[in-house]
């Protein structure tokens, strides 16, 4: 089948270490050259430029500045203080504190790798000098900061929108409950990580002062996810729009208000952030001129015969997705896994009449799961730089998280109000 071909020679190429753009540019000049294919190279230049040419990808680089904007900007900081202030008592209560950060935080960067920077950096040397094990705490930030990637600036939303068609408003709206949920279970864990090691069994409670110091002091970060989430939802704007809402709010909040970075920062900051898109972009019109060959050779018309002589029900079908994203997360990141897969995967998630919304939240979070574990886990990596501690051992203290992330991405498959529940409120 050439759909197995072609993506064993992709997996030969990428694990051989050529980069990620050169093995998705190699595939598919290889693959019609072996196959004989008529087609002229011309054509994969043709699609690979029209990839990304849709008006909406202007959103991918509003989104990592944005995220460039208020990780450097203090209002990670200001989040940090907050949630401690109002949850650090509870048992695990600093760890609780690491999920409600990185929940809300993500509410307004939408990048896990912001994410899990801005609050790492802060919470990391409270959580040691508590005395949690550092591996934990490196695994606990990594699986608390994907939780970015379930809110409306979510860029895999974003490209699952460019691909499938559907709203980009309703599926920022779809990923809140399914966010709220793993925050919640990865909550309990911690209140049953600090009980069983008692490493935190919850520190004195906050006075009503020092709570309302701690609210009045991060009021305007905190209401800034408010007017990105009502906004989208209400529709007084598009999810586009909310990103440039977003950078436009976090300068004023950064440069104004908090006064955390100045003017002569932001040349910098713009300057990772095109590099950040570029390559992006790149990979964007790399899997573009693949997922093209894909179509022209009916290879998802061949896939979707051989998973209907499988599976024969839709809960089989989403077991099936399921366990092939978890392997391929384990060697692709999110953002190409995502490209490559969804052509495949639509038509036959129409055919068992799967809501395609709650079908972009399910394959989403399934594939950003790979952001936490090895070999590639770019966001445990940079947990575990935070932690000081070696990837080995964060891998074993991975396990307890990483289970509970299985368990959430079983309630968002197989319960679909969870994601559609606030896209039918909507107007």
């Amino acid at each position: 089948m050439l759909a197995a071909e072609t993506f064993g020679l992709f997996m030969i190429i990428a694990l051989a270490g050529v980069p990620l753009l050169y093995a998705l540019l190699a595939s598919t000049v290889v693959i019609i050259w072996i196959k004989g294919f008529s087609y002229p190279l011309e054509t994969i230049f043709l699609t690979y430029i029209s990839g990304v040419e849709p008006f909406m990808l202007i959103a991918v680089p509003l989104f990592i500045f944005a995220g460039e904007v208020l990780s450097r900007g203090g209002v990670g900081k200001r989040i940090v203080n907050f949630t401690r202030a109002t949850l650090g008592f509870l048992p695990g209560g600093l760890g609780i504190v690491t999920v409600a950060s990185c929940l809300m935080f993500g509410g307004v960067s939408g990048s896990a790798l912001a994410d899990t920077a801005a609050i790492g950096s802060m919470v990391v040397p409270a959580m040691a000098e508590r005395g949690y094990p550092r591996p934990f705490i490196a695994a606990l930030l990594a699986c608390a900061g994907i939780l970015s990637q379930l809110m409306p600036l979510s860029i895999p939303f974003l490209v699952f929108s460019f691909l499938s068609g559907v709203s980009m408003r309703q599926l920022g709206m779809a990923g809140l409950l399914p966010a709220f949920v793993a925050a919640f279970i990865l909550s309990l864990v911690c209140v049953w990580y600090g009980k069983k090691t008692g490493c935190d069994n919850g520190a004195e409670r906050a006075t009503r002062r020092e709570m309302w110091l701690a609210f009045k002091d991060a009021g305007p970060a905190l209401l800034m996810p408010a007017i990105i989430v009502g906004g989208i939802w209400s529709g007084l704007f598009t999810p586009t729009e909310a990103a440039a809402v977003s950078v436009v709010y976090g300068l004023i909040m950064s440069l104004a208000l908090y006064r955390d970075i100045t003017w002569r920062d932001l040349p910098q900051m713009l300057l990772r952030s095109l590099r950040t898109s570029a390559v992006v972009m790149l990979i964007v019109g790399a899997t573009g001129a693949l997922a093209w060959l894909i179509t022209a050779e009916q290879v998802a018309v061949q896939l979707a015969a051989w998973v209907t002589s499988v599976a024969h029900r839709p809960w089989e079908f989403l077991l099936l997705v399921n366990i092939f994203l978890l392997l391929l997360g384990m060697f692709i990141e999110p953002l190409p896994a995502l490209l490559l897969t969804a052509p495949l995967l639509l038509p036959m998630a129409a055919a068992y009449h799967i809501n395609l919304v709650h079908f972009g939240v399910v394959i989403t979070f399934n594939l950003v799961i790979a952001l936490v574990h090895p070999p590639v886990g770019p966001v445990l990596f940079i947990s575990a730089k935070l932690a000081d501690v070696r990837i080995g051992v964060v891998t074993i203290a991975l396990l307890p998280l990483l289970a509970a992330l299985i368990v959430v991405l079983l309630l968002i498959t197989y319960i679909e109000p969870l994601s559609l529940l606030l896209v039918r409120a909507g107007p």
